[in-house]
């Protein structure tokens, strides 16, 4: 097997942050020759075609971290790239909500957090909360100006059909098996294809560590596939929601709870839970790969979060399984849903990245060495941040030609 003549650079992954990757290393190196690699036979096949759509504003993040600001940039960064690309998006806003008293410590503890973020927010009583959703129950609620929506597939596809048009190789069906890092290049296996490239860089996304694991570097983590399951309301009942709506997430616990998303399709979602899924790619319940469960089962980082989130995970798994647990929780929002306004929609998978003492890898996690660069923690809101994210790899990979030249 030949290898090819050398690309500048090779990104590893047709989701939304290796093609806003792609597209950012691309602006900055109009000249250079750029190969995007993903094993499936289309583009956000994975995470990206399965999120919630929306763009967030970033309230939920640490100030300074990488999410805060990449998310708080990035919700500008893509509603400019939906404007000037004719894709449709909506700034429809947020409303999180307090449904019992003990949670107003930490409903006044967000609001504070999306002041120091610089974010357009409002505190808001029960009263007004009526006013703008009548058929939410709370006794208090923030509501968050610039959350929106959109289909991240739709901007993959655009992401993809303008890199294409500048001469960048799109290879679909080309999933990366070898990296072998040279002195002065990495060689690439996809599929029977053999490649080189100057640089690499890894968003394989659910995959992320595996990539990273071929080129000889060892992440520090694992990544756990968690699925987060939905409801859709019925057409008939779609009035029930104006905004989208949220509740006070646990700050016990590292997912946000059953809220209700207005997608830009005009439906809306009910969900996720979040239990553990038995294949990094699976998507249903009966969906099971053993060696993903044996690799999940078997990292301590697991067992210790396993041990420490016990009784929240007994509740998720049970709410996975019986649809009247699910309702109770939607209804703790709005009060009228009923078992019969839900029908089921499709599921999405979460990569989750643990550390060996089972402590979530909470923000973005790149790590570089002399010709990779490996994208190994991504987490929402990484579709909303992607723009910002790409330029930020971007701007990594500047340094690393220069040092590398």
């Amino acid at each position: 097997m030949s290898l090819r003549t050398p690309y500048d650079f090779a990104v590893i992954g047709g989701g939304i942050v290796g093609l806003a990757t792609a597209y950012a290393i691309r602006s900055q190196n109009p000249s250079a020759t750029l190969v995007v690699l993903e094993k499936e036979s289309d583009w956000a096949h994975h995470q990206t075609g399965h999120n919630s759509g929306v763009i967030h504003s970033g309230i939920y993040y640490k100030p300074g971290s990488f999410k805060a600001r990449f998310c708080r940039a990035g919700n500008r960064s893509m509603v400019e790239f939906c404007e000037r690309n004719a894709i449709p998006f909506e700034i429809c806003g947020k409303v999180i909500v307090a449904t019992q008293a003990s949670e107003l410590p930490q409903l006044d503890k967000l609001y504070e957090r999306g002041i120091q973020n610089s974010l357009r927010v409002k505190r808001i009583g029960a009263d007004e909360l009526q006013e703008i959703e009548p058929h939410v129950a709370g006794l208090a609620a923030i509501r968050v100006f610039d959350a929106g929506i959109v289909n991240y597939g739709a901007v993959c596809q655009t992401l993809a059909r303008l890199l294409d048009a500048s001469g960048c190789v799109l290879k679909l069906n080309h999933k990366v098996t070898a990296l072998t890092q040279r002195a002065h290049q990495v060689e690439l296996i996809a599929n029977d294809t053999a490649l080189n490239a100057r640089l690499v860089i890894n968003c394989a996304g659910l995959h992320c560590d595996r990539v990273a694991a071929l080129s000889g570097v060892d992440p520090e983590l694992k990544i756990v596939p968690f699925r987060g399951e939905y409801f859709e309301l019925r057409a008939a009942r779609r009035h029930l929601v104006k905004h989208l709506i949220y509740p006070v997430p646990n700050p016990d616990f590292p997912f946000l709870g059953v809220h209700f998303t207005r997608m830009i399709g005009g439906h809306i979602e009910a969900g996720p839970n979040a239990v553990l899924a038995l294949a990094r790619e699976g998507y249903r319940k009966t969906d099971i790969d053993f060696a993903d469960l044996r690799e999940t089962l078997g990292f301590s980082g697991f067992r210790t979060l396993a041990r420490r989130y016990w009784k929240e995970g007994m509740q998720e798994m049970w709410r996975s399984f019986s649809k009247g647990a699910f309702v109770r929780s939607l209804q703790q929002l709005i009060p009228e849903i009923t078992a019969a306004d839900l029908e089921a929609a499709p599921a999405g998978i979460r990569a989750q990245a643990l550390k060996a003492d089972g402590s979530l890898v909470d923000d973005f996690h790149i790590i570089c060495n002399e010709r990779c660069l490996h994208v190994c923690n991504a987490p929402s809101p990484a579709a909303t941040a992607s723009l910002e994210i790409g330029k930020h790899i971007a701007g990594l990979v500047s340094g690393m030609t220069s040092r590398a030249a």
